[in-house]
């Protein structure tokens, strides 16, 4: 268990839901790995042949949760957090098509997961699938420190995997991060801006010693935020539609207490913005504006996932559009939404809103049952309102997705004990980053944390302390959780 943290007491109602969800969730990295690369496949267990190494990030975190909540002993995680780590060091890095798995430090998105090679040339070399990898290195070299052979070259391996990251060759003249590079077509277009999940991807190459980024790219990928910031099914709020954009840097994270100078200006955090950004979630699946099946209080969660079909078919008398693997939101920047519902935005935002998710995760998994949660425990996506012709049944998923799967084990883990986020505070990489990205206050020990303004009652104060959570109706918006907040 987690010494420096104390365990939350989980709800009596909660207790075996949370526990089987999060073992279960475990165990689908721990038997997804290849047994030879300890590569982690992007789905599994569908007949895949490609590792995403952002699985591999969240991979290797989960070892170590997998110790913490004794699922695996210590040397079971030393074995095949080395075994990965020397894979993805001894694979090449240059710039051909084919006989590569990166270059400049960076990994390619998917790699096969048998030989760790560029898995074909649709696949990009990934800025943000690269920063995915390295929180879980960065997690690597800071859980495992005991003075033995092993766990002293797992340190070795982690800092010689960060500290050859180029992030400066993947910066834009404009200080922004590009999002990525291919040996076909040179840097893409599109960049990192505006609240997302790129936010890591900064705060790691500020955090760097080696290439690091400059502040102003902080501020670069800031330079949006007034297009974003506004009011969603009544949350004011910084907006990225799918909650994925909320969950994946604070998986690592805690962000709780901490400003950079734009939270300061709209005092409030960004802990407490993601917050938020579940309870709009929440409100547009009471709202349900489009009339889709089952959409309600304990029914919501919209996130990139599968789908049922890209289609458009009649059900329930109108002409409906479907989509296969979508980036599904609900935000002042879009709404994508065609009844998909997918368990990793309530799972994944456990941490942010327990009184909330909980009652969702409880709810989908009695009213669904085995369509919807099995051996590793909710599958990656269902549609209530999607039907086979002739058939009552809807359409669920018979899969599961790493990248997925990571948010509702590191968040439910960050929950119940805080040992990702306080594993990550002794980084000295998280630290010199949100350092220089401006932030202080909290548990980075500089600057004062001040009042967070909640618009249905008194501000309550951005300490690190344990508080209660916001337990008012859900049109209201919440006030700031202190600390880990408490279940509902």
């Amino acid at each position: 268990m987690h010494k420096s943290g104390a365990e939350r007491p989980l709800p009596v109602a909660d207790k075996p839901l949370v526990e089987d969800l999060e073992h279960r969730t475990f165990d689908w990295f721990w038997d997804s790995a290849d047994l030879t690369t300890g590569l982690v496949p992007d789905r599994y267990p569908s007949d895949q042949t490609q590792s995403s190494v952002a699985s591999v990030g969240f991979g290797l975190t989960a070892y170590g949760i997998g110790v913490s909540r004794g699922y695996i002993t210590r040397e079971q995680a030393v074995e095949r957090t080395l075994l990965t780590l020397r894979t993805l060091l001894r694979l090449p890095q240059n710039a051909t098509q084919d006989r590569t798995a990166g270059y400049h430090g960076f990994f390619y998105h998917f790699l096969d997961h048998k030989t760790g090679m560029r898995f074909n040339h649709d696949t990009e070399l990934s800025s943000i699938d690269t920063a995915l990898l390295m929180q879980g290195v960065l997690f690597a070299r800071s859980f495992y420190t005991a003075d033995t052979v092993q766990e002293r070259e797992i340190r070795q391996l982690a800092d010689t995997l960060f500290n050859r990251v180029d992030w400066q060759w993947m910066r834009r003249p404009d200080n922004r991060m590009s999002m990525g590079w291919s040996p076909e077509h040179g840097f893409l277009a599109n960049y990192w801006e505006g609240y997302n999940e790129g936010m890591m991807l900064y705060i790691l190459g500020l955090g760097a010693t080696h290439s690091p980024l400059e502040p102003a790219s902080w501020q670069a990928w800031l330079s949006t935020n007034a297009q974003r910031w506004g009011k969603s099914y009544g949350q004011t709020f910084l907006n990225f539609a799918p909650l994925f954009g909320h969950q994946y840097t604070h998986a690592w994270i805690d962000f709780r207490g901490i400003r950079d100078d734009w939270s300061r200006e709209k005092q409030l955090d960004y802990f407490e913005n993601s917050r938020r950004a579940v309870y709009a979630q929440r409100n547009y699946a009471q709202a349900n504006p489009g009339k889709w099946h089952d959409y309600g209080p304990n029914v919501w969660g919209l996130t990139a996932s599968d789908g049922p079909a890209e289609t458009t078919r009649t059900e329930d008398g109108q002409q409906r559009k479907f989509m296969s693997y979508s980036a599904r939101g609900v935000g002042r920047d879009y709404t994508l939404d065609d009844g998909t519902l997918a368990p990793t935005a309530a799972g994944g935002s456990i941490a942010f809103a327990p009184e909330i998710a909980l009652p969702a995760l409880r709810t989908m998994k009695n009213r669904y049952g085995q369509r919807i949660y099995g051996q590793y425990g909710f599958v990656d996506a269902f549609n209530p309102s999607y039907h086979e012709n002739g058939q009552q049944d809807f359409w669920a998923d018979n899969t599961y997705l790493g990248i997925d799967q990571g948010p509702i084990l590191l968040m439910t883990e960050n929950w119940r004990t805080g040992l990702v986020w306080d594993t990550m505070k002794t980084n000295d990489v998280i630290r010199r980053g949100l350092e220089r990205a401006g932030f202080t206050g909290g548990w980075l020990g500089k600057g004062e944390p001040q009042a967070v303004p909640a618009q249905n009652g008194a501000p309550t104060h951005a300490s690190t302390g344990t508080g209660a959570a916001h337990k008012d109706s859900a049109a209201a918006e919440p006030a700031h959780a202190q600390g880990t907040p408490q279940a509902g």
